[in-house]
Order: structure tokens, then C-alpha cells, then sequence
């Protein structure tokens, strides 16, 4: 129909074009062919009822008309003596009005066959009721099950999008994406089905009847039509991208609540929150002015197109009125014709109507198919190369890397770590530290030189075979909503109750752990059950210390330890470094004294690099770090 219609999306140079996003969306429901049979079926079936209804009624209205204008008439007559009789007094018109009807004079309403006819109506309404009821739960059934494979092809392409994506686009905007465009997309989807069908098949089945009751009549309908769906489209298109701009604004104003809500206790103490409700005030006031203008044009569409049917309506009684008067047709066919041409004009106007939730969908579907082109992560190679045991000899070979291509980060920097040694990262904020683990977990590739793990290109493994002999525990302690127990066993699924506490002791969270109520068993919150920055961080160590990998980095694990804590750690860790490699990044640089190499970077190279006594003789960059 025309206000489905939408050009296809650009082609992205190189690619092959991709189908449209109308094409895509009902893509979706392919697999669900067999079951959109039935539907159809059914809606035929209901669609085929209720147009009987009216010629039924039609019937109804002529039985009660006969009946009473024969009451008036002389018992006996034949109804061609009582229309000579009335052609002969002049009385022409009543004579035609009453030629259309089947009259036996003096015999009044038969109420026998009255009754028949409506009992057959009820029947034929019920049995419709019945099918639309069961072709209403094949579409809630039909819809819930395509969305549900939609969710999880979205989260899977997450889990396969590079950490650059998530770099470049707010939490709240990725999370507005898959949760209020995946449900606007479910509520037109499920509109689409419903609505189109029976729309479609009613315009069909309703003009087939108008036509065998009054072609004349019929051609006056039709003339309508074309005149009411222009409006529809010409308003559908100018309505499109303003749903397109509500919906990007919903996505900039998740992410603003999501980053306000996160920061609360940074905004409050900062005394921003002003700010902040001046902020969303802006982004809240961007979605109002986009929501109101689409709606606001959207809304034209059924008051335009009910003026054009209304009117219709209007030609149809004066042309029945008239064609009745001449004897054409009875006045139940002219009831039946006027409520099949509101049936015929009802699909168009609850079409038009949808068109601007079907406009505001497209907008969502375009954003969550969007989503689902981003570019990928590489594949693993088709024939990975495995490493086994990990040894954790590392080595960075001429690596250079930038997050983006107009500001160099990482220049042709080499570095070894032979297994079972301490290697120090320092330097001051942006030398590169912290992207160094980033190449070597592969959540960026390098984009010249190699990362080699016991002599084998890391981009010939597996990422999950290369990560699982990684142990990470960063500055930023995420931790799930759950228990502790439960996040401390997320570094090794299957781990005892037994491991766990032996782990939670090695780092120190055994003795906190048992002063709550819970123990072990305490349930962590978004507020992380009222746990300290440090104690959480703590809980981290015991996740990576549980996970005994061969390769350990530490990016600031330890920052937010106090000191007595930190040499306690120190010392655990020890024992868990003995025979691994070990990567620790650090500002703090008197806790990495005792490292077996100290690499000292800066603006993405490596400037020095040595034990601590070596570096603090040269008296160069880190001995001015250490002093400082």
C-alpha cells in the first residue's frame, strides 16, 4: 500500500545494497509463514461473515417494511392490483418504493421468517467473533515469538560488536535501542499483521458486494478513495522524519538520565544539579517539540481522510434516496449498500490512522537494524591456532595503534614479558598504558605489528581461548547483581563453596564479608550492598585470584586499597604470580618496586625501561616520576 512504501537504504560503498527496512521488518515474520496462512484463513473467514451481515439486515429491513405497508392494503389483492391501483391514483413513487419488496397484501409482518433471519445473523456474528478471537492469540503469538529471536540476535551481535562501538555511543543510547525501539517496533509489527490483513481482504470483499448490488453506487464509492489515500501519503510522508527525530531524541535523552543517574553522588557534590535539570530540561524539551511534531502531522491523517469518507457517505444516501424513489433498488439494499460503504471507508481511515504509528515503527526498525549492520569484530581465523599449555611468554613486536586516525597513540613499540615475570606499566595519564591491555585481551587490534603469545600470533587464536588464560581486574570494579559468593565464582564457573572462601581469604575479603548479616550469601544491589570502593575492588582480586590464569593484568587494581590493605594484597599475590606473567599497571609506583621489569611509557612509546634501582641510577623519566 502506498503508505508502506519506502525507498530501500543507501548501499554502503563496496556493499551490495541492502533491502529496505520495510522488506526487513516483515522479514522477520518469514518463518512464521504457515501460521500467517492460517491467519489469513481465519481473517477471511471473519471478514466473510460480517460482510453477510449486512445484506441479512438489508433482508430484516425489507420483511418489516413489506410487512407494514401491507397491513394498509386490501386483503386478497395481488401486489400487481395494488400497484396498477396506485399508478392509476398517481401515487408513481410509493408504487416504485413498494415494486422493490415482496408484499402480500393484508398479511403484515411475518415474524416467523424474522426470526429465522436474525437468529442466522447472531449465528454468523458469533462464529466471526470466535475466529477473529483465535486469529487475535495467532498474532500475539506470532509476534512475541519474532521479537523474542530479534532480542537475542541483538544481544548476540553485542557480544560480537567491537569495544570501539560502545566507545563511541552512550550507554543510555545503546540501551534505548534495544529496549523502547525493539518495543515500538513489537507494537507495529503486531498492529501490521492485524490491521493490513483484514484491511486489505475487507476493501476487497466489500467492494465486490457494493458492486453486485449498485455498480452505479459503487463507481460514486470509489471515486473517494483515491482522493482520501493521497491525503494519507502526502501527510505520511512529511510525518516520517519527525518520528525519525523522536526517536533519536528518546535515545540522547536514555543516555542523559542513564549518565545523570550513574553520577548522581559526582553531580550532587559538585553542586551541578542545576545544571544537570537545565541539561535535561534542553534534551527533554528537543524530544517534546519531535514527539508533538510528528504526532501533531500524523494526527491530520484521520480527520483528513474521515472528511472525504464523511462526505462520501453523504453522496451514497442522497444517490440511494434517489435510486430507491425510481423503483432501482429496495430500501434494505440501500441500508446494506450505506453500511458497506462505512465498512468499505473504515479499513482506509484506521489505515491512515496507523500510518503514524506504522511511520514512528519504521523509525525504530531503522534504528535497530542499523544496530544489527554495524561492523563486527574480525572473525576467528577458520582454522585457529591453539596454545596449550600457556606458557605467558608475551611479546609486543613493532606495535602501533591509534583510536583514531588522525591522533597516533601507540608507534612502533616492542616489548617481551618472559612467563612467570612482573612487569610494570607506568607513565603519566594518556602514555598508552591501559591500551597496551587493551591489544592484548584483543579488544582493539593493533593496526601494524604483532602481539604474540608463546610464539603464536594472537590473531590466530580464539579471542575466547586467548582471554580464558587472562585474568583482568581493572580500575572500574563491575559487579553483577547477585551475591557475593556468586560474583566472586564468576572467575571460574563450577568453583566449590570451598574455593571461594579460600579466595575471598588469599585477598583479604573474608574478613569484611563475614561482619554482614549474610555473609557470603549477601545480595549485591546497584548501590552493591553498601560495600566501599575498596572492598569492592577486593572482591575483584578474589574473582581473578579464583580464576588462576596463566596471564595476570592489573590495571589499577589496587587503587582504591588503602595501604595497609594493598601490602597485605601485595604478599597474596605474590603466591598467585608465582609461575605466571603479570602485567601491572600502576600510578601508584612505590607498590611496583619489587616488579622484574619496569616499562616506563609516554605519548604511546616507550622511553625507558629496567628494575627499579636500574631506572632510579639513570635518573631519568621515572626517576622524576618517583620523586615527584
Amino acid at each position: 500500500m502506498t503508505l508502506l512504501a519506502e525507498p530501500d537504504a543507501p548501499a554502503e560503498t563496496g556493499e551490495a545494497k541492502k533491502p529496505g527496512t520495510t522488506t526487513r521488518l516483515f522479514g522477520l515474520l518469514l518463518p512464521y509463514r504457515g501460521k500467517l496462512a492460517v491467519i489469513a484463513v481465519l481473517a477471511a473467514v471473519t471478514i466473510g461473515l460480517n460482510l453477510l451481515g449486512p445484506i441479512l439486515l438489508g433482508r430484516a429491513t425489507d420483511i418489516v417494511f413489506a410487512g407494514l405497508v401491507s397491513r394498509g392494503l386490501p386483503a386478497g389483492a395481488t401486489e400487481e392490483q395494488v400497484l396498477a391501483q396506485l399508478r392509476e391514483r398517481g401515487e408513481n413513487t410509493l408504487a416504485n418504493v413498494i415494486s422493490t419488496v415482496d408484499v402480500v397484501p393484508g398479511q403484515g409482518v411475518d415474524f416467523d421468517a424474522l426470526g429465522r433471519l436474525l437468529l442466522l445473523i447472531l449465528a454468523l456474528y458469533l462464529i466471526g467473533s470466535i475466529s477473529m478471537l483465535v486469529q487475535g492469540r495467532l498474532v500475539a503469538h506470532i509476534v512475541q515469538h519474532a521479537v523474542f529471536s530479534l532480542r537475542a540476535e541483538i544481544n548476540a551481535k553485542l557480544t560480537r560488536l567491537p569495544l570501539s562501538y560502545f566507545d563511541r555511543n552512550p550507554r543510555g543510547e545503546v540501551l534505548s535501542r534495544v529496549s523502547n525501539d525493539v518495543d515500538n517496533l513489537q507494537r507495529t509489527v503486531q498492529l501490521s499483521i492485524g490491521q493490513m490483513l483484514t484491511s486489505m481482504l475487507s476493501v476487497v470483499g466489500v467492494l465486490a458486494i457494493m458492486l453486485a448490488i449498485s455498480v452505479e453506487l459503487a463507481l460514486l464509492v470509489l471515486v473517494c478513495v483515491p482522493v482520501a489515500l493521497a491525503l494519507a501519503a502526502w501527510i505520511s510522508r512529511r510525518a516520517r522524519p519527525r518520528f525519525a527525530e523522536q526517536w533519536q531524541s528518546t535515545g540522547a535523552l536514555s543516555a542523559h538520565v542513564e549518565e545523570m543517574y550513574s553520577g548522581h553522588a559526582l553531580i550532587t557534590a559538585f553542586g551541578r544539579q542545576e545544571q544537570a535539570a537545565r541539561e535535561f530540561a534542553e534534551r527533554n524539551e528537543t524530544m517534546y517539540r519531535s514527539s508533538f511534531g510528528a504526532q501533531a502531522i500524523s494526527g491530520l491523517i484521520g480527520p483528513a481522510t474521515r472528511f472525504v469518507t464523511d462526505l462520501n457517505y453523504v453522496l451514497v444516501a442522497v444517490a440511494g434516496a434517489l435510486r430507491v424513489a425510481g423503483g432501482t433498488v429496495s430500501i434494505g439494499d440501500v441500508q446494506a449498500f450505506i453500511q458497506y460503504s462505512g465498512m468499505f471507508s473504515r479499513p482506509i481511515i484506521d489505515v491512515a490512522n496507523f500510518s503514524g504509528q506504522l511511520q514512528s515503527g519504521l523509525a525504530s526498525a531503522r534504528r535497530v537494524f542499523e544496530l544489527l549492520d554495524e561492523p563486527e569484530q574480525p572473525p576467528a581465523p577458520a582454522r585457529p591456532a591453539t596454545v596449550s599449555p600457556v606458557r605467558g611468554h608475551v611479546e609486543f613486536s613493532h606495535v602501533s595503534f591509534r583510536y583514531t586516525p588522525e591522533k597516533p597513540l601507540i608507534d612502533d613499540l616492542s616489548l617481551t614479558a618472559a612467563p612467570g615475570q612482573l612487569v610494570a606499566i607506568v607513565g603519566p595519564t594518556g602514555a598508552g598504558k591501559t591500551t597496551l591491555g587493551n591489544l592484548l585481551l584483543r579488544f582493539y587490534d593493533p593496526d601494524s605489528g604483532r602481539i604474540l603469545l608463546d610464539g603464536t600470533d594472537i590473531t590466530r587464536l580464539t579471542r575466547e581461548e586467548l582471554r580464558s588464560s587472562i585474568g583482568l581486574v581493572s580500575q572500574d570494579t563491575w559487579l553483577f547483581q547477585g551475591t557475593i559468593a556468586e560474583n566472586i565464582a564468576y572467575g571460574r564457573p563450577g568453583a566449590t563453596r570451598e574455593e571461594v572462601v579460600e579466595a575471598a581469604r588469599a585477598m583479604c575479603v573474608d574478613r569484611f564479608v563475614r561482619a554482614l548479616p549474610d555473609g557470603y550469601d549477601t545480595v549485591l544491589d546497584e548501590e552493591h550492598g553498601g560495600l566501599s570502593a575498596g572492598e569492592r575492588q577486593l572482591i575483584t582480586l578474589a574473582r581473578a585470584f579464583l580464576a588462576q590464569p596463566a596471564i595476570l593484568l592489573l590495571d589499577e587494581a589496587t587503587s582504591s586499597i588503602d595501604t595497609r590493605t594493598e601490602v597485605l594484597i601485595q604478599q597474596a599475590m605474590a603466591s598467585l604470580r608465582a609461575g605466571r606473567t603479570s602485567f601491572v599497571i600502576a600510578h601508584r609506583l612505590s607498590t611496583i618496586r619489587n616488579a622484574d621489569l619496569i616499562v616506563v611509557m609516554d605519548r604511546g612509546a616507550v622511553v625507558e625501561r629496567g628494575t627499579h634501582e636500574e631506572l632510579m641510577a639513570a635518573n631519568g623519566f621515572y626517576a622524576r616520576l618517583y620523586s615527584a
